[in-house]
């Protein structure tokens, strides 16, 4: 077993193709095929199902794939402990990004590596945060963004800010009357007469607004469920009812009166957002590259206006 063999594996369950894999790291095909049969014989389990539109990890191949991500992280520590902390970074690292955050942090995210990193490959994992959660507890996901502190006490966090959400309605073209929504605040209590487009209680955003209205007292009238976020926009745009939503996410939308934003007080509703690491290892130099990268791309939207909310230290 040697190091080759291990990014091997973890680039192959990625991709899921011998030559996707083959045609990333610039290697032969049959020289990466090798590879996988000699780490297997080794093992003595089955790493991947191979059929005819490429490869699945086994069971087997993702406990192997979990030790896989931690011995290499261990070895570019190594590397960076010998060559110094200003070398630039090599190798790879997955980051979790909510849909909601995804479109605004993703390209500062991707300039900043390129910029600093070029040679380290970037994976961005855009999905709720169940998924992000699964992701991290199995060691498949450097780190992510999450909504719920609650459920990130196992993990090593740290807090990044308190975000403003705001009730979302369509532009001039949306509506009956043309009249785009009033920005004027809006009592939370009063959202209980309006149909409103939402996430499944499987997204954070939805558990939270489900407990700010347990505590008015309301009942959430959800005419539309959806996970999609781009349906979701749509849905609103085209007069189908409002929806609640930070307003960092649709900043564009505003800014070209395809959407409108109001306020919500008594209380204002706000989600604490955080940036968690798995818990059973240190963060790569690569990882903790991102983290950093994260808070001060976060940082300069909010000193601009951009995302409405507050950062937190700690």
């Amino acid at each position: 077993m040697d190091i080759s063999q291990l990014r091997t594996l973890v680039h192959v369950a990625e991709l899921g193709s011998l030559s996707k894999a083959a045609a990333r790291l610039r290697i032969a095909q049959p020289a990466l095929s090798r590879q996988v049969r000699l780490l297997e014989d080794e093992l003595g389990v089955p790493l991947f199902a191979r059929h005819g539109r490429g490869m699945v990890i086994t069971e087997q191949g993702q406990a192997a794939l979990r030790h896989a991500k931690r011995i290499l992280a261990e070895v570019e520590a190594l590397k960076a402990g010998v060559t110094g902390a200003g070398a630039s970074l090599t190798g790879h690292v997955a980051i979790g990004l909510p849909p909601t955050i995804a479109d605004m942090i993703s390209v500062p995210l991707a300039a900043a590596f390129r910029a600093a990193h070029p040679g380290v490959m970037v994976q961005l994992v855009s999905a709720y945060t169940g998924y992000l959660l699964d992701g991290l507890h199995r060691g498949e996901i450097d780190l992510a963004i999450l909504y719920d502190p609650r459920a990130t006490r196992s993990l090593r966090s740290r807090p990044l800010m308190r975000e403003s959400l705001f009730l979302i309605g369509p532009g001039g073209e949306g509506r009956e009357d043309g009249a785009p929504m009033s920005g004027k605040p809006v009592p939370f209590e009063a959202l209980a007469a309006e149909q409103l487009l939402l996430p499944s209680d499987r997204h954070g955003l939805r558990i939270i607004l489900q407990h700010f209205a347990t505590e008015a007292g309301i009942t959430l009238d959800v005419a539309i469920e959806t996970d999609s976020y781009t349906a979701l926009k749509d849905l609103v745009r085209h007069g189908y009812g409002l929806t609640i939503l930070p307003l960092a996410s649709i900043h564009a939308d505003i800014e070209a009166g395809r959407l409108t934003a109001r306020p919500i007080v008594d209380p204002a509703p706000t989600r604490r957002l955080v940036l968690s690491y798995p818990p059973d290892r240190t963060p790569s130099r690569a990882a903790s590259f991102a983290g950093d990268a994260v808070l001060a791309i976060m940082t300069d939207h909010v000193e601009r206006g951009i995302w409405v909310g507050e950062m937190l230290r700690g």
